[in-house]
């Protein structure tokens, strides 16, 4: 018989898991493994603690699809992984359950949505960068001014800091360091 796992996740130590973990047990979770981290962070002890203690034919159950990744490619991946482990997902405010057929259906949908967004992206990347080169602009980094680097290579040369020497010349202070690294100038002491 297979178990199932909860996992609960908030952004802040402000928010509390409480409410997720009753949801999560009164569903049938013999165990809760929880994260007080952003979305933002991939670092979750808590859900790796789930993965490892996850047995293939458990489930791991979220209140909501957004607890377990951020984005529907972040999610779709964390699906992939827990397939490999032959571990299946549970959402509940979704009514996602990838053990059943349907369930596995909403996923390979949601998987082609990510596929058409990632082209749309792309092809629409590509048509910009088509329409400012037919405006005769050219799209990307613009070559560095070696004048202003010269400038800001004798500025330091004369005893100017080379963050001062950059903000002078509007240059960035990175461009500045690793023209100076290139040119294997060291600032005089």
């Amino acid at each position: 018989m297979r178990d199932i796992l909860g996992y609960a996740r908030v952004s802040t130590g402000d928010q509390d898991v409480a409410g997720q973990t009753m949801r999560l047990e009164q569903a049938g979770a013999i165990k809760v493994f929880t994260d007080v981290k952003s979305g933002k962070s991939m670092d979750r002890p808590g859900l790796a603690e789930l993965l490892a203690y996850a047995r293939a034919g458990d489930t791991l159950a979220v209140v909501r699809l957004d607890r377990l990744g951020r984005s529907l490619a972040e999610l779709l991946e964390t699906v992939k992984m827990l397939r490999a482990r032959q571990v299946e997902l549970l959402s509940l405010e979704e009514k996602i359950d990838t053990s059943s057929a349907a369930g596995e259906l909403i996923f390979h949908v949601f998987g082609a949505i990510a596929h058409f967004e990632r082209r749309l992206i792309s092809e629409r990347t590509k048509d910009g960068v088509a329409a400012a080169r037919a405006k005769g602009k050219r799209p990307g980094r613009q070559p560095l001014d070696m004048k202003k680097v010269e400038a800001a290579i004798k500025l330091i040369m004369a005893d100017v800091s080379p963050a001062e020497a950059a903000r002078q010349l509007g240059l960035g202070r990175s461009t500045v360091y690793r023209e100076m690294r290139r040119l294997g100038i060291s600032r005089p002491a």
